[in-house]
C-alpha cells in the first residue's frame, strides 16, 4: 500500500510534457536562428558579388577608353576581365550551394 496516487502521477506527466514542450521550444528557436544565419549569408554574399562585379566593370570600361593601351593589351585585359567575371560567378554559386547544402541534414 502506500504507493504514488493518480494525482502524483498526474503531476509527474504533466511535468514531462513541460518540460518536452520546453526542449521543442528550444529547438525550433535553434532553427530559426539557423535560417536567420543563412538569409545573412546569401545577402552577404549576394552584396559582395554585386561590388566585385561593378569593380570590375568600371576597371573594363577604364580599359576600353584608355588611350595609352594598344588594342592588343585592351584585348588581353578584356579576356582578363570575362574570365574573372565567370570566376566571380562561379564562385558565387558555389558559396550559395554550400549555404543551402548547409541547411540540409546528412
Amino acid at each position: 500500500m502506500g504507493g504514488p496516487s493518480e494525482r502524483e502521477y498526474m503531476e509527474k506527466l504533466a511535468k514531462m510534457r513541460d518540460n518536452m514542450n520546453k526542449k521543442a521550444r528550444d529547438v525550433r528557436n535553434e532553427f530559426a536562428k539557423l535560417e536567420k544565419t543563412k538569409v545573412n549569408l546569401l545577402k552577404k554574399t549576394e552584396e559582395t558579388r554585386h561590388n566585385i562585379e561593378r569593380e570590375v566593370d568600371k576597371i573594363d570600361d577604364k580599359i576600353a577608353k584608355s588611350r595609352d593601351l594598344v588594342p592588343e593589351s585592351k584585348r588581353r585585359l578584356s579576356t582578363e576581365t570575362v574570365a574573372l567575371k565567370r570566376e566571380i560567378e562561379e564562385t558565387y554559386f558555389d558559396l550559395k550551394t554550400r549555404i543551402a547544402e548547409a541547411m540540409v541534414p546528412a
